[in-house]
């Protein structure tokens, strides 16, 4: 089953080697946005942003956010508040433990 547009990634372990392969699971699915929560989210989304850009050759844009000391609840509703582009209601959270 495909990923929705809106991502909430809940990392309470922080960054793991799963985290590449989730990124590009979450590219190939058409995943526009990612909010990151839980342990060390704002280096989650350093990393994020990083593997999305790669080396500049390829032409791919994921709009990301950290929401330290924030619950999940919290960051769904962010994500939900986003607008144009990025609107809509549709919001899957995915957990990335190590």
């Amino acid at each position: 089953m495909p990923y929705s547009k809106k991502i909430v990634l809940h990392c309470p372990d922080g960054p793991t080697l799963k985290l590449d392969r989730s990124v590009e699971d979450f590219i190939k699915d058409g995943v526009t946005f990612i909010a990151v929560v839980g342990k060390d989210c704002a280096l989650v989304e350093d990393l994020i942003d990083d593997f999305v850009v790669g080396d500049g050759t390829k032409d791919r844009f994921i709009l990301t956010s950290s929401h330290p000391d924030e619950s999940i609840a919290g960051a769904i509703e962010f994500a939900r508040s986003l607008s144009f582009e990025y609107a809509g209601d549709d919001v899957q959270v995915v957990e990335l433990s190590g």
